[in-house]
């Protein structure tokens, strides 16, 4: 039995996407795939709000994270985490002998504002880099507070990564002044997994050629490079059949609107929130909650590893709780193109199962 997806991702990939996964290869230098690499670059700056370029790469968002902490960082990185996948940039940073420090906050708090202008005044850093919408957590953050902050340090360069919210959420690039933003297929774009999307400012391009050591398969001024070079072409062959699939995709993402997808995200956030708060609590401060994501907190003590083997019977998957919030909490992901009947749906389903 097929199980309808409500996790962090991958998510629900609809029958016709998956189709354009099986179109016919084409030679990855050729001029159809240039065509189709720019096209998709086009539509993405839509989607970021932005004029910057776009790269591609054929990983997951993990990949351009550690390119971005590894291609723009001349200095010292400060690492601001909010949760276990905030926290992955420092461990990146650490693993390529990249020089960062960490400061975190507790889970299901935001990033601490006073803290960030704190450590930028310090005049130590030269790249900042966070998370925008924590899976682990639950927890959104203030990017556009937090803009207001960076933009007095016009020295650092701002690498934040949007992987569980972009597109599902509005993330205005250029007008937060975000230098590297990420995300990737198998969130809220509503692709399979496999590929990941950044931007790229000047003022990146210009910090990353003062950087020696880059890396190569995900040094981002390589790509950059390259794509300048050969007409949106790549150093490395790609996945064409993710890019058949996204190029696809982003036309039904902007033919539905992306402030109608926004607001649809938005409508099932609140009644999940809704549902949660009435037999359960929330489990990130209120003032900084997912669009994408619910994190519940376990006060009734259920099983839930046994309440979501019962609900696969039924045909849909939930969360656990990560890491150390296992059974402790849950989540329920609600992004891409789900609708708020699928979430009623499932939330019909888990009251019936625990009888609420």
């Amino acid at each position: 039995m097929h199980k309808k997806l409500f996790i962090p991702g991958p998510v629900e990939v609809t029958q016709d996407v998956l189709y354009k996964m099986a179109t016919p290869m084409i030679g990855h230098r050729s001029k159809e795939a240039s065509d189709l690499q720019r096209r998709i670059s086009d539509k993405m700056r839509k989607i970021f709000y932005t004029k910057e370029e776009i790269l591609l790469s054929t990983t997951s968002g993990s990949g351009l994270m550690e390119g971005a902490v590894r291609t723009c960082t001349a200095k010292r990185a400060a690492i601001f985490s909010i949760g276990a996948f905030g926290k992955r940039w420092y461990e990146m940073a650490a693993n390529n002998n990249v020089p960062a420090d960490l400061f975190e906050v507790e889970w299901g708090k935001a990033v601490d504002l006073k803290e960030v202008d704190k450590v930028l005044k310090t005049g130590k850093y030269d790249v900042i880099c966070m998370t925008h919408n924590e899976t682990s957590t639950g927890v959104m953050n203030p990017v556009e507070e937090i803009a207001f902050i960076i933009k007095k340090y016009p020295e650092v360069v701002w690498c934040l990564d949007t992987v569980s919210s972009m597109g599902g959420t509005r993330i205005e690039v250029d007008k937060l002044g975000v230098d590297v933003c990420l995300t990737s297929s198998q969130k809220a774009l509503a692709l399979p997994p496999g590929m990941a999307v950044c931007s790229f400012s000047e003022k990146a391009i210009e910090r990353a050629k003062k950087v020696k050591f880059r890396g190569y398969y995900l040094d981002l001024l390589s790509l950059y490079n390259y794509i300048q070079k050969k007409d949106y072409q790549y150093p490395s062959t790609p996945s064409l059949s993710h890019m058949f699939a996204m190029d696809y995709q982003l036309d039904k993402i902007l033919k539905e609107g992306l402030e109608n997808r926004y607001r649809r995200h938005k409508e099932m956030a609140e009644y999940v929130r809704g549902w949660a708060r009435e037999y359960f609590e929330l489990y990130a401060d209120e003032r900084y909650l997912s669009n994408t994501l619910t994190n519940i907190r376990n006060t009734r003590n259920i099983n839930v590893a046994n309440l979501n083997k019962e609900l696969g019977k039924r045909g849909f998957q939930i969360s656990n709780g990560y890491g150390k919030l296992k059974e402790k909490a849950f989540r329920i992901a609600h992004m891409a193109e789900c609708t708020l009947d699928d979430v009623k749906e499932l939330i019909y389903n888990i009251n019936d199962i625990l009888r609420l």
